[in-house]
């Protein structure tokens, strides 16, 4: 059984960080109190807040040092992030605050893996949460009243996330023995036929998890992979690139495929959807691209295709991180079109985008014994290209 980490500032949430350690206790967890308080010692905590400024990669003055409390607060986030995944005994992290704790640990609990129990409760929990949350299972409950003393409504709304921390330490979801190896895959809409035959090929022997690339989708997978609970990733749908290059509303990060370059996953890659940047409605289309070739998908959806320009920046911002690949990789080209709508006759068919992609990609691709660059002349949705897939990911998973 893992221990119960209680998280907050002891110098102002004293009396309810302590109040949940008491209700977590009683439950019958073993807890840690850690303090991270920057404007002094606090009372009750087991890890003192000046123990956990010690994991700042620049030390202990790097965050007690400081006169300003955002760049306090800030440095503390990071010392915790450096703490808390050294820990091997984390059973569920429990956290208490405003909107500077709920940023503080919640940005160490992002740094956790999948399945570790995280639970925030935050004054800011029933607004937008997806700077707070991400791509991970991250649990925010919101508190109804300022976290600023103990009453009738604070001790019930603590002492239920207390006790849901200490049973879910108490209680760690078992694997199942029958499990199949989980393999990551991203779609979209336009890629939906050809993932859909990926998935009943891989079906008798693998347990697909699909991902819909609206930006968070792709982050998620690559969140899985981090936390080892991935046994391989076959990425069709790369289309979070060119909004991330481009301005779309469904943005990778900059740390697209980096995951893979972390965890030397065997990975299958492609194209998928990055003729078209995404959009809401039509109306709102920035102004500098309504004369652009638009595709409204539906009436909350509006596309805009890719143009060759853009087209080589996407195919740089991909072959880049492949080449830092060092796990067995095999990325495959769809020569007739990338998309349901790139195929000839739809809206988005266009070989000389799509050609400056795929040159981009070649002209740059370094090859190495682990990194096949693979050709199909097909489209990305056709019965032969989802073969490759299938056939290429054999080839590099056992």
């Amino acid at each position: 059984m893992g221990k119960v980490y209680i998280v907050g500032t002891c110098d102002t949430k004293g009396a309810e960080l302590n109040y949940a350690k008491g209700v977590a206790l009683s439950a019958g967890a073993d807890v840690v109190l850690v303090d991270v308080g920057t404007l002094g010692e606090g009372a009750g905590a087991d890890i003192m807040a000046r123990e956990v400024a010690q994991f700042h990669p620049a030390g202990e003055e790097a965050v007690l040092g400081q006169i300003d409390r955002g760049t306090a607060v800030s440095a503390m986030a990071k010392a915790l992030t450096a703490f808390l995944t050294s820990r091997n005994d984390i059973g569920a992290v429990l956290g208490l605050g405003g909107t500077g704790n709920t940023a503080l640990v919640t940005e160490a609990m992002r740094a956790l893996p999948i399945g570790v129990p995280k639970l925030m409760v935050s004054t800011v929990a029933s607004g937008n949460v997806a700077p707070y949350v991400g791509p991970n299972d991250l649990t925010m409950m919101y508190s109804v009243v300022d976290v600023a003393g103990l009453n009738a409504i604070s001790r019930r709304v603590i002492g239920n996330a207390a006790n849901a921390a200490a049973g879910m330490a108490r209680n760690p979801v078992p694997s199942s023995g029958d499990d199949r190896p989980g393999i990551g895959m991203t779609m979209f809409g336009v890629t939906t036929a050809c993932v859909t035959e990926v998935r009943e090929m891989l079906g008798e022997t693998h347990e697909t998890y699909v991902f819909h690339a609206t930006g968070v989708g792709g982050q998620s997978m690559e969140k899985l992979a981090d936390s080892g609970l991935l046994q391989g990733v076959i990425d069709v749908t790369t289309t979070e690139v060119p909004d991330l290059l481009v301005g779309g509303v469904f943005p990778a990060t900059e740390d697209r495929f980096g995951a893979i370059i972390r965890t030397g996953l065997p990975y299958v890659g492609s194209v998928g959807a990055v003729d078209m940047v995404n959009f809401g409605a039509r109306e709102t289309v920035p102004a500098a691209f309504r004369d652009r070739r638009l595709h409204v998908h539906n009436a909350q959806v509006t596309l805009m295709r890719t143009t060759p320009e853009e087209n080589s920046r996407i195919g740089a911002f991909i072959v880049d991180r492949l080449n830092r690949m060092q796990g067995q990789v095999r990325f495959l080209l769809p020569l007739q079109g990338v998309s349901a709508i790139d195929a000839v006759g739809q809206p988005f068919h266009d070989p000389e985008a799509d050609a400056a992609l795929f040159s981009a990609i070649r002209t740059a691709w370094h090859d190495a014994p682990n990194r096949r660059l693979i050709e199909i002349n097909a489209h990305i949705n056709s019965p032969q290209f989802a073969a490759a897939l299938v056939a290429s990911f054999h080839d590099i998973h056992a």
